[in-house]
Formats: C-alpha cells, structure tokens, sequence
C-alpha cells in the first residue's frame, strides 16, 4: 500500500477524470482490506485515515473510515488522538447514529491530565455535540470553564457556547460562570468569555440585565486599549488589540440597546473611537464599523448618530471595494433612521452607480431609490435615467418598477410623471412589466389636461423607434383611444420639429408595428385593438377601408387569440352602429391605491405569479395529492355515489390542460373574453354553478364548483410534467387563523389527531408544520401543511421555502400560496413526504425571506413528528 504522499502524487499525476477515478477507487479498495485485515497496526491505521481525510476533501464516499476514527481515539498516543479527533469532526455529523459511541471516549479524555487531550475533546465535542451528548457531557464542561488552566477556560467557554446553541435550556448553569470570565486577566479566555456572553444576551435577551453591570467595566477596557501605547503582544498595524476592541464594542451594542442610561455610559467612548480611529487600514476599518453599528443600534443622541453616518460615507470613497460594500449596505439599512444625514452623502452614493464592481453598482442602486423624496426626485430619477440607459440587463426590469414608483409617489406634477414614464419606455421598454403600463394608461386616461400632449409624444417616439414593446404597447393604447384628439390638432412641435399627423400615417405606423420583426403576440393584439378603435375616430373611407383590410388579414393567423380578433373585429365593420357604441371612448380608469406598485428592494423574479384567488390549505393539499396519478390508490377516488358532481362528469378525473388567455385586454371590446373556467365547463356539461355547489363533499363541507374546477385548471397548469390530473382526496384541513397556529386535524379514517408543530418564529415570521393522512393516504406517504404567518410590523418579501429529507425518503413541494405577507398576513404551502413504512420523518428547512430591505436566511432541523406517523 501506498504512503499517503505517494497517493495524493498519484491522483495529481492523473490526466482524466477517468484515470483519477481509476487511482482513486483503487486506494479505496486497498482501504477497505486494510480495515477488514489489520486490526493491530495502528500505523497503518492511522494513514489510511489520513488517506481518508484527503478523500473527503475531494469529495469521495468516506462513510466506511467512520469507526476506524472511533478507534483511534481509545488509543493512549497523542497523534492517534489528534488524527482520529479531526477524522471525527470531518467524517460524522450530529445526525450520525455511530456518533452515540464517540460519547465514552469524549467523556473520558475531557478529564485526561494532558490539556491538549483535553482541548481535542473540547473542539470535537463543540462541532459535532447532539443534544443527547450535550446533556451527557455538559456538566464536564462546567468544570473545566472554571479551572486554573487559561488554556482549557478558553477552550472550554468556546464549547459551552456551541452546547447552548444545541440545548438552550442549559444556559442556566453557564450564566454565573461567564460573568466570572468577563473580568479574568488572562487574553485569550477575556475573549472568548465575551464571545460566550455575547451568544447567551443574543439567544436569550431576557438575560441582558444580568450582564448590565459589566458596562462600566467594559468602558474602561475600551477606553484603555484606546489611549495605551504600542503593545507588541496584540498590536496590528499599530492598532492596539483590535480583536478585544471588537467584541467588546459588539458586547456594549447588545447591552446598550433599549436602556437609556446603559447608553449614556458608553457615548463617550464611542465618540473617542469614532474620531480618533485611524481609517487608513482595514484594521481600523473593522473597528469604526462596530463602532457606528453600536452607535446606530443603541438610543445615541443624534449628533453621534450623524458622526456614524458620516463614517459610513467615508467608506464610500476607499478604495477596497469591500469596504465601500459595507459601508452601502449599512447605509441601506440606517436610512430610514437618519435620511437627512444619509442625504449629504447622495453625490458619493451616485458615483458608485458608475463603479466597475456589478455588487457595489446594486448596492448603491438600491440605496439611491431609498433617498428618493419630495425635494429630490428630479435630480435623483434623472441621474438614474441616465444610469438606466447604461445598465447591466439584469437591473434594468427592477429599475422600471422602482423609477415608476417613485415617479408615481413623489411626482411634482402630471407633465413630469409623464414624461419620466415615457422615457422609461423609450431605454427600457423591453423591461417593462405589465404593471407599469396599466398604470400608466391609467394616469393617461385620468388626466383628461395630458391627454393630446401624450398622444402626440408616444406619436413621435413610435416613428423613430418600435423596438421597446413597453412602448409599443403603450402607444398602441394611447393612440387607439385618443387618436381623434392628435388628428385634430394637426401639426405639433417634437423637439425643434414639426410633425404633422394624417390618417395615412397613423395607419402606416400601425401596419409596420402589425408585421415587424419586433411584433410579439402580444403587441398584436394590441394594434389590432388599436386599429378597430381608429376605424370610427377617421373620417376618411380609404383609411377606413385599409384599416379593414388590415385586421381581415389576420383572420388567418397562426395564433388562436389573434385570429379571433380579427374575426370579431372584422364583423363589426357590417354593423356600423354597434360598432361606434363598442368602440366609444372608455371611461377614466378607477386608480386602487392596495393596486398601485410597491417599491421593490430586490430584482423582480423573471416569471412573475400569476393573479389568482388565494387558494385555502385543502386546495392546495389537494393540489399535491393529485400531482401523480400512479401515486393515488383506487380507493381513494371519490365516486359519483359520494356526490362528487365532478368526478361523474369528467368520467373519473382525468382532466386535459384548459387553455388560459393571458394577453390583456380592453374593456367592452375584447375579441376574446377571459371567462371563468366554471362558466365555460358549465356550460359544456350543461349544467350551472349553483346546481354544482349544491352537491356536498365528502367533508360535510359546502364547496361550489368553482373552487373545484379552479384547483384542477391551476393543477394543470401548474405541473407542465403531468398529461393529466387526478381526482381530489377527501381531507379534513384546518384554515389558517390570525395567529398563524392551526387546530389539530382529525383523521377520519383512524380518529387519529395530529396536532401543529411550531418549526420556526423569528425575524417577524412563524412557520408551523400540520402533517396530514386520512384513510386513502397511501402507506409510507405524509402530506405535510406548512403555514406561513406575518407575526411582525414589517412586511417580508419573496418567502421562499425549501426542505431536504435523508437520502432514504422522498420530497416534493407545491408552490406557496403567497410569497410576500404584509403583516398579520399568512400564507400556506403544500409538502409530501414519501418514505418507507415506520420511517421516522426528518426534515431540514430552509427559510428565505427579505424584510426591511435584507435578505434573511434560517436553516433549521425538525424532528419534531411522531414516530408513528408512518406505522402504516
């Protein structure tokens, strides 16, 4: 066999992927013998672990070198140790049942007499301690936090607060213990019993108070590492000990939040570090920025606070882009606390726009729409016009919305809003959400004063460019509904140019729009639309005739949606007096104020959801049931006997994909209506709404069928990968209640009751977890109802929910109803969990959200379900 640096020679020396894979399955195997042969050799043991270590780090399956680590650690040799320690905290993780046997041996080497053994055990206990073993163990911990050995009481704090982490409820045993470590002499444990101080006021803020006393003691330690001279044992770049001025500043800013007198302390010393620091390295970099995020988060006067900002801003102009990072990130969350302070530095933030760092240009993108107001609006969103021309494609769909709300928001008059949409259609139209035009017809249609003058520059801009569809759609709209008003004043000023507008031009616009290259379905349909409107606001036969002949040609076309307008529209034009009545100006849209856009701190998702009625949890549970057909047993299939009106009509639930409209429309005269699928499949059956909605489920429950046939169209939809869809299952689900905690469910087949878990509650978000089965739930499958509640004050945006099972069980996600909750709002998504029967159903969660303009992320572990819920 190989030494380990022959091995790793060999797997450099390799020139495919093939011949690696060759070198390294062949040391695998001779790792394998090794282990099932030499059971003495401890040498050999030894660098096959070492070997093994190399493996991981490339990602090979190491899971068989697991207890040969366990045996290294009952050998008495110091490097046996060290190297079976390290192959413990590599090779296994908490969620190892082979960890169980790690315990003896931790325990045992906790107490050896050499305190590297000691602090080996210590490192590995912290890393990968279970709760089981933290409990087992925590009270060695206790001991060696208050020994005389520094080195141990170091070690030993940094574990303690890894175990704590694992099983808060063990804090109480720690607390006395940390506040004896806050005045000890020594360095390195000074440090780390701030560390463990820090994480205990963090998890447990009812803990604070205890630790307030420690303030003026903690002033004093700053204030002498600040004005002592040069100490070589901690200086860094002629900073004195940074590391403990960090923690304690980061101590001071738990301690002093929420308490007056706690805060009026500490401003002296903030004050000193904030003028005296020396900016010019990172390392005085690192101590300003925990000096101004202590500043900002506790209740300092507001001359302190600008003094912060004010550092915040010189980060803008350093050179490392790490630190202007830093400094436009926390300005983004500091500015709705001091905007005026924010405000001196808007020209600094500006330059950053133009930065060659893509992150720093997002940062300080986002930043520059927080400042907008009232007094800068037009300097503002005219430096970001000027940056929208420029900017990278994926800035430009969320500088659309941002810039039309603020337009919208801070507009000094209706000319301006105007103008600023218009020119936002004009560099960016292909970026344009639908939104935004709706919204901006509807400004057009409710300023009666701007009309002509709107008319007349979507007039001009179409001549020289019909690249932008957003323009393009706009135009078309504009044009179609008002056009007599450009034909009436004839001639315009354009930018030191004259225009004069004939019927021929108008209509020699719209039949190039109609076949150019740049002509999506979409913008069809709005020049046909535009067209038949334009066939009664022109006087002259011959356009009207060509006009005519435009729309016939399309009677033909490919797509379904255009070729029925353009019948429509064409037989219209046999009747002249239906036709002026359908197409007779529309009345001034009703602007909704819940409808207006909403400034957005994060770039807009390139498939925006689709507008739909929010779907309750058995919709959306049986959205999941119904996503594979060869997964649902025929028992479970609810015959026309139960009265499911549905399932005897569609001949046992199979259910083709209905064909859903999505091109917008206009008013009275749409070619095609967008009609409620119940309608349309009521009308097929012969039969209507109210008479579907009379038949009961098989809960007890009123259900129309509209909610029937809405959970099936959306299901087939929803999952392209499915032909068809298969019939509900009867459940009993529970409705979301204003707190985000459900009732338990009872299962109706068995009389079982499965209650709610709480699995997450932070940030202003509650995440509960409900399993559901029934009696025609298949065996070894779970469905699971998670529920989402905005229990803060701040809305959060863009929930995202993802979940990993062990390699042995099988998961699947439905979409969440809503991903973005204003407060007291909540939300629900659908999980299905596949496993073997009497599998215990581990979960890991993932929980994104942003909120306040930052990006939240949670992981969290949930074991939390019976062992039974898969018994059969």
């Amino acid at each position: 066999m190989s030494s380990l640096k022959s091995f790793i020679k060999s797997v450099r020396a390799a020139k495919t992927m093939a011949d690696e894979r060759a070198v390294i399955q062949k040391e695998s195997a001779a790792i394998r013998t090794s282990f099932r042969e030499d059971f003495t050799d401890t040498n050999l043991r030894r660098q096959n672990i070492a070997k093994l270590l190399y493996l991981f780090t490339l990602g090979e399956r190491t899971h068989f070198g697991q207890i040969e680590c366990l045996k290294l650690l009952a050998t008495s040799r110091f490097s046996d140790k060290r190297l079976g320690y390290l192959g413990t905290m590599l090779l296994l993780d908490e969620n190892q049942e082979v960890l169980t046997l790690v315990t003896n041996s931790l325990k045992n080497d906790l107490n050896h007499p050499n305190q590297y053994v000691v602090a080996l055990a210590l490192c590995t206990l912290g890393n990968i301690a279970s709760q089981e073993m933290a409990r087992d163990l925590f009270t060695d911990i206790e001991k060696l936090v208050v020994t005389q050995n520094p080195y141990l009481r170091k070690k030993a704090a940094l574990c303690a607060m890894r175990i704590i982490r694992k099983v808060p409820e063990l804090e109480e045993r720690f607390v006395d213990k940390a506040k004896s470590l806050l005045g000890d002499h020594h360095h390195g444990v000074l440090i780390c019993g701030m560390t463990l101080v820090y994480d205990l006021c963090v998890e447990q803020p009812n803990l604070i108070p205890q630790f307030r006393q420690f303030i003026p003691s903690l002033v004093r330690q700053l204030k002498s590492l600040t004005t002592s001279g040069y100490a070589p044992e901690h200086d860094v770049a002629g900073i004195s000990d940074p590391f403990l001025q960090v923690k304690i500043l980061r101590l001071l800013r738990v301690l002093g939040r929420g308490d007056q007198s706690a805060t009026e302390q500490m401003n002296d010393i903030l004050a000193q570090i904030a003028t005296n620091t020396d900016s010019s390295k990172n390392v005085g970099n690192s101590i300003l920025y925990e000096a101004v995020l202590t500043i900002l988060d506790i209740d300092a006067d507001s001359g302190l606070r600008v003094l912060g900002i004010n550092i915040l801003g010189r980060f803008l102009g350093n050179k490392d882009n790490n630190v202007k990072y830093v400094g436009l990130n926390t300005l983004s969350k500091v500015v709705e606390l001091e905007p005026n302070a924010v405000q001196r530095h808007r020209n600094t933030i500006l330059e950053c726009l133009h930065d060659a760092d893509i992150s720093i240009r997002r940062r300080a993108l986002d930043l520059s729409f927080d400042l907008i107001n009232d007094q800068n609006v037009r300097v503002l969103v005219r430096e970001l016009l000027v940056f929208l021309e420029t900017a990278d494609t994926e800035f430009k769909a969320n500088m659309t919305v941002q810039i039309c709300v603020a337009a919208d928001k801070y507009a000094p008059n209706k000319r301006w809003h105007i103008d600023t949409v218009l020119r936002v259609l004009k560099l960016a139209g292909n970026y344009v959400s639908e939104q935004i035009i709706s919204q901006f017809i509807a400004l057009v249609s409710n300023t009666s004063n701007m009309q002509l003058y709107t008319v007349q520059k979507l007039y001009s801009l179409l001549r020289s460019d019909i690249t932008q569809e957003g323009l393009t759609l706009a135009g078309a709209w504009v044009i179609g509904e008002y056009g007599d008003e450009l034909l009436r004043a004839g001639t315009f000023e354009d930018e030191e140019t004259t225009l004069e507008v004939r019927e021929s031009d108008i209509v020699q616009i719209f039949e190039g729009l109609l076949y150019s290259t740049y002509a999506t379905q979409t913008v069809q349909e709005y020049v046909l639309d535009a067209l038949v409107k334009l066939s009664i606001r022109m006087s002259d036969p011959s356009q009207i005739e060509r006009i005519r002949r435009l729309i016939m040609s399309q009677t033909t076309a490919l797509d379904v949606e255009i070729q029925q307008r353009a019948v429509e529209y064409a037989e219209l034009f046999g009747f002249d007096d239906i036709r002026r009545g359908v197409l007779e100006k529309m009345p001034a849209a009703v602007i909704r104020e819940d409808r207006k856009l909403q400034l957005e701190k994060k770039a807009i998702k390139s498939v925006p959801p689709v507008a739909s009625q929010p779907k309750s949890e058995t919709d959306i549970l049986l959205d999941l049931m119904s996503s594979g057909v060869d997964d649902v047993p025929q028992s479970s299939v609810v015959s026309p006997a139960n009265g499911d009106l549905l399932s005897m009509a569609l001949g046992g639930g199979n259910f083709p994909s209905l064909p859903t409209s999505t091109s917008p429309t206009n008013g009275q005269m749409n070619g095609k209506t967008n009609g409620n699928t119940s309608d349309l499949l009521a009308d097929v059956f012969g039969g209507s709404r109210s008479t579907a909605s009379a038949q009961p489920q098989a809960n007890g429950q009123q259900q129309s069928i509209n909610d029937i046939l809405g959970l099936f169209s959306t299901e087939a939809s929803a999952s392209s990968a499915s032909a068809h869809v298969s019939p509900p299952m009867q459940i009993s689900s529970p409705t979301v209640t204003q707190t985000g905690l459900n009732p338990p469910v009872t299962n109706p087949a068995s009389g079982q009751t499965y209650p709610v878990y709480p699995a997450y509650a932070q940030n202003g978000l509650t995440l509960t977890l409900q399993p559901i089965r029934d009696g025609t739930t298949p065996a070894g499958v779970v469905n699971v109802l998670a529920s989402f509640t905005n229990t803060g004050s701040i809305p959060l945006s863009h929930i995202t929910f993802q979940v990993a099972v062990p390699k042995t069980q099988h998961v699947e996600l439905r979409p969440i109803s809503k991903a973005d909750l204003a407060p007291g709002e909540s939300a629900s998504q659908a999980v299905r969990v596949r496993a073997s029967v009497g599998a215990q159903v581990r979960l890991r969660l993932r929980v994104s959200f942003g909120k306040g303009g930052e990006e939240i992320v949670e992981q969290v572990l949930f074991n939390q379900f019976p062992a039974d819920l898969l018994a059969s």
